[in-house]
Order: C-alpha cells, then structure tokens, then sequence
C-alpha cells in the first residue's frame, strides 16, 4: 500500500487511513464471486461504521448485519433500505426491538427463546409481523480464537441443536411472528474452508429433517467470518472469495426458490485500513529496544485483547538500516504492546508508523480509556 506522506505530515496523529480504492476492489470482487440471484450479501457493521467505508458497501446493494440497536440506525441513517437489514445479537433490548420494528427490518437472527416471545409480544402490540431467523449452534470448531469462536454448543450464541425442533414449532404458532429461516455464524477469521464445508453438511442434515416435518425455510443466513492475510497485507490485499464461496456453492443444497444470506465483515474492510501513528520517543532499556508511538490500545484494541498482530511499517523512513523494537503505546498498562522484536528500518522521534490491516475491529473498537480521544479519519 502506498501512503500519501505529505498529506499525513500535517494531520495530528494517531488516525485511521482508509484505502477507498482498495475498499471498491474488494467489493467488486465479492460480488463478482457471489454472483448467483440467490445469493445476498450482509455487511457486518461491527466491523467497521465510518461513514467513509459505509457509503460504498451501500452504493453497491449490499444489506446490513447489524448486533446492536445503534448499529441498526447507523445502516438506517447511511442509507441502507431497512428491508435489507439483519438484526442479530443475544441481548436485544425491547427499546432495540421496537426500534428496528420501527423501521421495518428485513429480519431478526433470534438466538433464545425468550427472546422469540419478547418479538411476538412486541410485534403484536404494534400490530406488525416480524420476520425471524432462527439462529442455530451447530456446534462445529472453527479452529479460531477462543474469543471469536461462536459455534460451538458452550458459546452463549444461538440455539443448541437438542432443543431446535422445540424453538421452531414454537415460532410457527406464536402470534406476530413469520418465521423465514435459519441462520448460522460459526467464528472469525477464518482461513480454513473446511468448518464451512461442514456447516454446509450440517445445514443439509438439518433441512432434510424439517422437510420431513412440511417445514422448509425461505431463506439460508450462513454468517460470515472469512479471514484476511494479516502478515502479507500487500501480498494478499483481497480476501480469498473464490475458496470462500465455492464452499457453499459445491457443498450447499438450496432449494429451487431459497434464497442464501452472508454476512461479511472482516474480509471486506480490515485491508482498506491503516492506523497511522508518530513516534513519541525511542527508549534504550537494558536488553530491549522500545519504539513509543502515540498510538495506543483505547485505538487498536485487537492486540491487548486477542494477541492479534498487525504488520508494522517505518513509512517514514522505509530504506534506513533495520533495528529491532518492542513498539509500544502511552497507555497504563502493560498490555498496550502493538509489537515484540519487531524488525523495522530505523525509528526516530517524530517518524511516522502505520499498523497494517486495521479497517476492521480497530475504529469500531476504539475507547477513551486514558481519556484519550477517539481517533480521528481519513479516507483517499
């Protein structure tokens, strides 16, 4: 990635760069990949709600996954059409629900079943119907974080699979409800195609039992969580859409008028973003050589909370001899480490750093612990 140094001299550091080119190619190539009528991509707004990367991921058509009520608006008030929105998350609060009934959401992802009759008794007293998906623990390992890992049957997401049989009857007699699918997320970032091949033999199980009941489901919701090259940003800008689809294509048994849902997030934004940050000071401890930029953890949470590791780059002085740094950020605590041992050309106070592959999770993330503000963006 280039970055356009000039300009970043005068801005006030630290902030989020957005490459709205590299965010165009993205989109372009996941819907040349999905292309097929029935197939309907969800962009997970969690990932990242700037208006900068919205305005894009809207003018292409895509719909809105959304976990919060706020996020629900952020699609609104940027223009998605509300019928294409998703509304997913295991605590939706009645003014959330009321909200996105409001609005006329495309649909509820409902993950309890007391949260199922709080949408009919909502529903009804607003003499509406609320079109709801099921979603469903099919209990499959993506083999990700512990902390992004969401299928398994001790997570807190969706409905085991022993009670969803009850949940379903459930949903087709209770008042103010249509139910129009069922609705999967298995964890995030993922690389290995193989936990989606298994959902897509999972998801098959499960609609051939209900065919066996007379229950089909309009539509298919499989989630998202496709991962993205943290290490090789420039070598891998583009997420691998081909594999990714391909899956659901071979493995996935739709029905001739059923329709298949995505839900995309990660994949879609994290390359397109940079967090831009200055060195404060270089520190010479005993053994160790510490880079203190102006960046900390309350603006890239992804590293002190997941371990994660972001690419750092000199961008200031890429062609200095190399020196090797513990990069660190001003915050009171010890986790606030963007990097260890890192190999980079030469830093000097005032040089500016960029933390690679941070347009999703880093913004949408970012804190006033410290009371720090929040970053900061800009989008070329």
């Amino acid at each position: 990635m280039k970055f356009p140094i000039d300009r970043f001299q005068s801005l006030k550091t630290p902030f989020y760069y957005y490459d709205l080119d590299l965010l165009t190619r993205t989109i372009d190539v996941a819907m040349d990949q999905a292309a097929d009528p029935r197939y309907h991509i969800h962009y997970a707004v969690k990932a990242n709600a700037n208006p900068l990367v919205l305005a894009p991921i809207r003018d292409a058509g895509w719909g809105a996954d959304c976990v919060s009520g706020n996020e629900v608006e952020a699609a609104v008030v940027n223009g998605f059409a509300p019928d294409s929105i998703v509304f997913a998350g295991v605590g939706k609060t009645d003014d959330e629900i009321n909200y996105a009934l409001g609005v006329g959401i495309g649909c509820f992802n409902v993950e309890s079943l007391p949260e199922l009759e709080v949408i009919s008794q909502l529903a009804t007293a607003r003499g509406v119907t609320a079109k709801v998906a099921i979603r469903v623990n099919p209990d499959i390992d993506a083999h990700t974080h512990h902390y992004i890992t969401t299928g398994l049957n001790e997570n807190k997401f969706g409905i085991d699979l022993r009670h969803l049989d009850d949940v379903v009857d459930t949903a087709l007699r209770l008042p103010g409800i249509k139910l129009v699918g069922l609705h999967f997320h298995i964890g995030s970032q993922l690389l290995d195609m193989e936990p989606y091949r298994l959902l897509c033999l999972k998801i098959n199980e499960l609609q051939a039992h209900f065919a066996e009941k007379g229950i089909q489901f309009p539509s298919i919701n499989v989630g998202g969580g496709l991962g993205i090259d943290y290490d090789n940003p420039d070598a891998n800008p583009i997420a691998d859409f081909k594999s990714y689809f391909d899956v659901f294509r071979n493995n996935l048994h739709l029905g001739k008028n059923q329709q298949l849902h995505f839900e995309l997030g990660r994949s879609i934004v994290a390359q397109c973003g940079s967090l831009i940050s200055r060195v404060v000071y270089v520190k010479q401890g005993v053994e160790k050589q510490f880079a203190i930029i102006d960046a900390g953890m309350s603006d890239l949470l992804r590293p002190a909370l997941y371990g994660a590791h972001h690419k750092i780059e000199n961008i200031t002085s890429a062609d200095a001899a190399e020196e090797v740094y513990d990069v660190v950020g001003p915050i009171c605590e010890s986790s606030d480490v963007f990097g260890k041992d890192e190999k980079l050309p030469g830093l000097h106070r005032g040089d500016l750093v960029a933390l690679r592959s941070a347009g999703a999770y880093g913004e949408t993330m970012a804190s006033r612990y410290n009371l720090r503000p929040i970053p900061a963006s800009v989008g070329i």
